[in-house]
This record gives C-alpha cells, sequence and structure tokens, in this order.
C-alpha cells in the first residue's frame, strides 16, 4: 500500500503582517537578499504565496518594511535628560549595532529604489534633525548638519557590515584584519607612504569605537560652526 506524501504542517497563528515581516527578517539574515522569495516565506510560514500577497504587495514592500524592523528598535526611549550630543551618539550607535547584526540593510538598502517618505531611515533622520535643532544649529545650516551625520552613520555602518560578510565568508574577523594589515604593508612606500604607516592600527582598531570617534568628530565641527556663526547656507 503506497504511503501517503507527508505535507508540511500548516500553520496554528492567524497569518498577518507582522509574522510575514519577521520571517523575512529571519530568512534576510540566515540566507540574505537572493534567497528572500515569495516561495520561501511561504514555506517558513507554511501558507500559500498568495495569502502573503495580500498582505505584501511585492518584494520591495516587503524589503523596506524587514528593515523598517530592524531599524525601529533604535528609536524606541527618551531623549529627555541627556544632552543632543548623547542622544545623536546613542542613536547612531544603535544604527550602527542593528545594521551590524543584520549586515543586508546595508547592502539593501543602498540597492533599494528611492521612494518618497516611506525610507525606513526618514525616521532616523527626524530624530537627528530635532537633536541637532537642540544643539541650536542656525536654521539655514540644519540640514546640511543632519545629512553629514546619517550618511556618515549609513555609510560606515553599510561598509563595516559589508566587511562583516567577506570576514564571514572567508575566516574570522582577527585573521581578516591581519591579511589586510599584511597587504597595507606590502604597498609602495612612495604611493601609499600613509596607509603603510597605519596598518598596525587597522589590526588593532575597535569598529564600535572608530564609528563613535567619528560621530563626535562631526559633532565637534557643528558645535564649533555654531559657536563661531559660521552658517553655510
Amino acid at each position: 500500500m503506497a504511503s501517503r506524501k507527508s505535507r508540511p504542517e500548516r500553520r496554528q497563528e492567524p497569518l498577518s503582517r507582522e509574522r510575514i515581516v519577521a520571517a523575512a527578517v529571519e530568512l534576510l539574515d540566515t540566507v540574505g537578499e537572493g534567497g528572500l522569495t515569495f516561495r520561501a516565506l511561504a514555506e517558513r510560514l507554511a501558507t500559500g504565496p498568495g495569502a502573503i500577497y495580500w498582505h505584501v504587495t511585492g518584494k520591495t514592500e516587503l524589503l523596506l518594511a524587514a528593515m523598517d524592523a530592524v531599524i525601529a528598535p533604535t528609536l524606541v526611549g527618551d531623549d529627555t535628560g541627556v544632552t543632543p550630543q548623547d542622544a545623536i551618539r546613542a542613536l547612531a550607535l544603535g544604527v550602527f549595532d542593528a545594521i551590524d547584526a543584520h549586515p543586508w540593510v546595508g547592502t539593501t538598502l543602498a540597492r533599494l529604489p528611492r521612494t518618497p517618505g516611506k525610507s525606513p531611515m526618514l525616521r532616523v533622520f527626524e530624530r537627528i534633525g530635532r537633536q541637532v535643532q537642540a544643539l541650536r544649529v542656525p536654521e539655514s545650516a540644519q540640514f546640511t548638519a543632519a545629512s553629514a551625520l546619517l550618511s556618515y552613520i549609513l555609510g560606515v555602518a553599510g561598509q563595516n557590515a559589508a566587511n562583516t560578510l567577506a570576514a564571514r565568508a572567508n575566516t574570522d574577523r582577527a585573521a581578516f584584519l591581519d591579511a589586510v594589515a599584511a597587504a597595507w604593508r606590502e604597498l609602495d612606500p612612495d604611493q601609499y607612504p600613509f596607509t603603510r604607516d597605519v596598518a598596525g592600527q587597522l589590526r588593532e582598531h575597535d569598529d564600535r569605537a572608530e564609528f563613535l570617534a567619528g560621530i563626535d568628530l562631526i559633532l565637534a565641527g557643528i558645535t564649533a560652526g555654531r559657536a563661531d556663526g559660521r552658517t553655510r547656507p
């Protein structure tokens, strides 16, 4: 007697947008954007692709929602009682850590089309902007200051995530940095004198500490510009 082919166990919880997004984040963390398909997502949720489309119109919307789910926890909290500088540092480090834990966010964010009003980073920009205003930066310089901070945060966090993925694909972080530092020391001394000089620092540096040091440099420039009255449109 032929045995009946086993079927995947059907989901017990009602399907919701929140469950779909959470499952998408899990898939992205394990297999990356290339492995996020509605078929794979349907299998994970024990449902059909059509049921998912009822809640999410397509992959772009799903990616935006997944990124928003990753970034949203960094925006939780009250800035009352802390200086604007400390609020910006905490927010920046939260975003950095979120992208470090979910490296696909950096690469996906850079690749997705700019959809006005729908970027997961719009709320980060708003939070930064409020602190820039709290620093009493002249109105004509507020956009520049907030944009510089956001660009630095996303750029460095994204590059760190790319480095993390490269290190995972090849070896552990220490060995990866050792290899890069060794390659830097072998560069032509006439063309790359500075890079050769800092090769040792590359091997020993702490990513989070260096990231925060960069934030402090930008904040120092913003506050210095405010103090001496420089306002660039």
